[in-house]
């Protein structure tokens, strides 16, 4: 087995282990009846221009919190311990918000920027998705972690794509089960995460 070899085995794996969290992170199955709630009314075109603006507008600023989002924590003296632990207790308290609430936003939006916000922010990259993309991006590389949040946009894209036949298929109840079981992964992620900054910050005390 050469070096090349293992090197793209061990990149690989560290794409699944980024891809994972964000994916829980995104909820797309979660964020779709929200996305129909907002959309049902508009004209196909219309619906189809503000996904394209969506999805550019939320990876654009995932890719933008990845490039830059280190260097800030560094310019304020954070450490990824510090970040662990404040992250982590976000996380949970987005999980706790998910699972205890039905609405991730409120209903009164301007049609105007619905692509930008709030369908591309927060909707599909919100505080989970921006906070897991920079605790991954220490843990595995920039790499794994941009293709990660890149491929789970898409994703989140392809099923607002095909909302109408999905929330037939799903309904109300089925999506808001599935947003739910999403939910608690995400507290899960987050208690692991929280775990894991504690004891980041006694071994280098």
């Amino acid at each position: 087995m050469t070096f090349q070899t293992v090197k793209n085995k061990k990149t690989m794996k560290n794409f699944w282990l980024c891809f994972v969290p964000l994916f829980v992170a995104v909820d797309a199955v979660g964020v779709l009846p929200m996305y129909i709630g907002l959309t049902h009314d508009l004209a196909h075109s219309k619906v189809r221009r503000l996904l394209y603006q969506s999805i550019a507008t939320a990876t654009l600023v995932a890719l933008a919190f990845l490039w830059a989002g280190k260097a800030l924590l560094t310019l304020l003296g954070i450490t990824v311990a510090d970040f662990m632990i404040a992250g982590g207790i976000l996380l949970f308290l987005v999980a706790m918000s998910d699972l205890l609430t039905t609405d991730k936003i409120q209903r009164r939006v301007d049609m105007e920027s619905l692509g930008a916000v709030p369908l591309g922010v927060p909707l599909i990259t919100g505080p989970a998705v921006l906070t897991t993309s920079i605790l991954l991006l220490d843990q595995y590389g920039l790499v794994p972690t941009a293709l990660s949040v890149i491929l789970n946009i898409l994703i989140a894209g392809l099923l607002f794509y095909f909302a109408g036949p999905i929330d037939r298929v799903l309904g109300k109840t089925g999506a808001k089960i599935l947003s739910k079981i999403a939910g608690l992964l995400l507290a899960s992620i987050a208690v692991m995460i929280i775990r894991k900054g504690v004891f980041t910050f006694i071994s280098v005390q």
